[in-house]
């Protein structure tokens, strides 16, 4: 009987004894290698060890040592993102009244409000500050005093678009061959332009130009055929500039055409849902230091941080009104400031700068959604992240405790079980005791929150070291809640009277008085407002609308603010204004004259004569 080899093979050649060399080497191998595998090892360095500058507990962050944040902390920088937005692109394919039939389909499906509601313009800095908190296992932005994240009940009021419904699903990737069938039987064209344009995107991909430049003249007069080709183009092209714009900037994946073939069922996705996953998903991306560039729907990121950090990068439009989505009522526009300065102003920031439930004017045209308190896996397509409502449960009202460790999302081969999770979302939402009790003031947590956050997360993103000279001089020396709170307040008094420019002549005389009046009791420091936002105020257990007296002044509906019952006199260091103001003068009026005084000196006012030039 041959003998048995230790692997289990059998072999008649003679046993060779081994030389001396390999005996050498037999015995440095057994004292480098360790007892267990070595990933294993390396799991649990990563675990136990902390990062500079935090976390010091990496139970939660494993991954934090291919994050931009860590790269930064250690010195090294990266320049602020290249933005994939497509809002221009948007109004290069009109649907008028000769494209009644086209758009009668469009609204059924509810994506009808993203062709207006699209941001034109991206600020990169503001962006790229905002991409640098985020951390892809929790789904969360990590800021200075806790988590924050987009929820569903933030694409539901920032775009009014449906979050309910069938989840967007793909058995498998999708192939060149596969893509090229789907353009030839559910739009119409040759098998010759299709493979010809797939292989100019070198991917099964086409290009949004080229969906244009076929579809865009087709009119209610064309054949029924011809008419639904056009609007699966359309419906492509829309969700390839918004929900789905990936970091090509140019093309759409031939993929999401599949979610079009049945035209009356388009209107039976979940499609806030899908967003939000694929957003999550552009974030992780963007959050590794080699990644230049992030994808996504960005008005959607943008008006989020408009909604919470009004005061710091907002720009309402006073036109707005709600019944329209919320992403309508800012004027997006470019930061000034660098990239570097917003580090060093979220570094800053804190609980009572964060506007926690920014729709309470909106609840009356659009109620809050129960689904938003779903807790498990959300997805569009193979891309599956977890969505954690109990990580920012102060963003819902309610007191934030520390919350469970974040689970990890299954596999996407597993699309059916995670359907039948979805289509019970009932069953899967946090119960009452998990919700915990509502907030007394905003933004509050239990009082061992913070000393957990601060030992699992990486609250500053900008070195101390490498701070710029402005966080350096004298603001420094000042508390910093004073620097805070005079920021604060002079930002938001600066904001008032930009309204008040920017809302032209045709404005009413209580107008300015209301604005002028609440923009000189932010900077005596006696607004209710700033209080409503450092005190508690005992809310009641229901979402209630904050009164005129205790709203801030861009909170307003339509930003009329109503003239004081009562108005308090000025201090006595500051000029009162004068008893009557016409806003609209028509002749110059003459200089009050000085009122005389015994110890007061008047003043001689001098008519300067010009010597004419010879």
């Amino acid at each position: 009987m041959p003998p048995r080899t230790r692997g289990g093979y059998t072999s008649t050649a003679p046993r060779r004894r081994p030389t001396g060399s390999e005996r050498r080497r037999r015995v440095q191998l057994r004292e480098v290698e360790p007892e267990h595998p070595r990933h294993d090892r390396d799991e649990t360095e990563e675990v136990l060890e902390g990062a500079p500058g935090g976390p010091i507990d990496r139970c939660i962050l494993r991954s934090f040592h291919k994050h931009v944040a860590a790269k930064i902390w250690l010195g090294e920088d990266r320049a602020p993102l290249k933005l994939v937005n497509h809002g221009a692109k948007l109004q290069l394919w009109e649907l008028d009244i000769e494209r009644s039939r086209i758009y009668e389909t469009v609204q059924r499906s509810g994506l009808a409000p993203l062709i207006s509601c699209s941001h034109r313009v991206a600020s990169r800095p503001m962006l790229s500050a905002f991409c640098e908190r985020w951390q892809p296992e929790t789904t969360t932005f990590h800021l200075p005093f806790g988590e924050m994240t987009i929820t569903l009940d933030d694409v539901a009021s920032i775009l009014h678009i449906p979050i309910t419904g069938s989840m967007i699903s793909f058995s498998q990737p999708l192939r060149v061959d596969d893509a090229n069938a789907l353009l030839v039987e559910l739009l119409g064209t040759t098998d010759v332009e299709a493979s010809r344009e797939t292989e100019q995107c070198r991917s099964p991909s086409i290009r949004l130009q080229w969906l244009r430049e076929n579809f865009s003249t087709i009119t209610n007069v064309s054949s029924d055929d011809d008419i639904d080709f056009a609007t699966r183009a359309f419906l492509l092209h829309l969700v390839g500039c918004t929900l789905f714009a990936d970091k090509s900037a140019t093309s759409v994946g031939v993929v999401y055409l599949e979610l079009f073939r049945d035209l009356s069922m388009v209107g039976s996705y979940a499609w806030g849902a899908a967003c939000l996953a694929f957003m999550y998903r552009q974030l992780t991306t963007a959050t590794r230091f080699e990644v230049r560039q992030l994808g996504g729907y960005l008005t959607l990121l943008q008006a989020w941080i408009y909604e919470h950090f009004p005061e710091m990068f907002s720009s309402p439009d006073m036109a707005y009104i709600e019944s329209r989505p919320r992403a309508l009522r800012w004027r997006p526009h470019v930061i000034p400031d660098s990239l570097q300065s917003l580090r060093e102003r979220l570094d800053r920031l804190q609980s009572s700068d964060v506007y926690w439930e920014p729709y309470v004017d909106h609840r009356a045209e659009h109620p809050f959604p129960d689904i938003a308190w779903f807790s498990g896996c959300i997805k569009c397509g193979l891309v599956v992240e977890p969505y954690h409502p109990e990580r920012v449960l102060r963003q819902f009202g309610h007191i934030q405790t520390i919350p469970p460790r974040p689970f990890a999302p299954p596999r996407p081969d597993r699309s059916i079980l995670l359907d039948q999770y979805w289509e019970r979302w009932t069953d899967h939402v946090l119960i009452d005791q998990s919700r915990g009790r509502r907030c007394h003031y905003s933004g509050e947590s239990v009082p061992e929150y913070m000393a957990w956050y601060d030992r699992i997360s990486h609250r500053i993103v900008q070195p101390p070291h490498l701070r710029s000279g402005f966080t350096t001089d004298a603001r420094s020396s000042l508390p910093s809640h004073t620097a805070s709170t005079s920021d604060s307040r002079n930002a938001r008094a600066l904001r008032l009277l930009r309204h008040v420019i920017s809302g032209g002549r045709q404005q009413s005389g209580d107008y300015f008085w209301g604005a002028l009046n609440e923009a000189h009791s932010i900077l005596a420091g006696s607004d209710e407002t700033s209080a409503s936002h450092s005190t508690p105020s005992h809310a009641p257990a229901s979402h209630s609308t904050p009164s005129p007296a205790t709203r801030p002044f861009f909170c307003l509906p339509n930003f009329v603010y109503p003239p004081p019952a009562s108005v308090d006199p000025p201090p006595a260091s500051v000029d009162p204004p004068p008893a009557a103001v016409d806003p609209h003068p028509s002749s110059p009026v003459a200089p009050p004259a000085p009122a005389a005084s015994p110890t007061a000196s008047t003043t001689v006012y001098v008519r300067s004569k010009r010597k004419k030039k010879t």
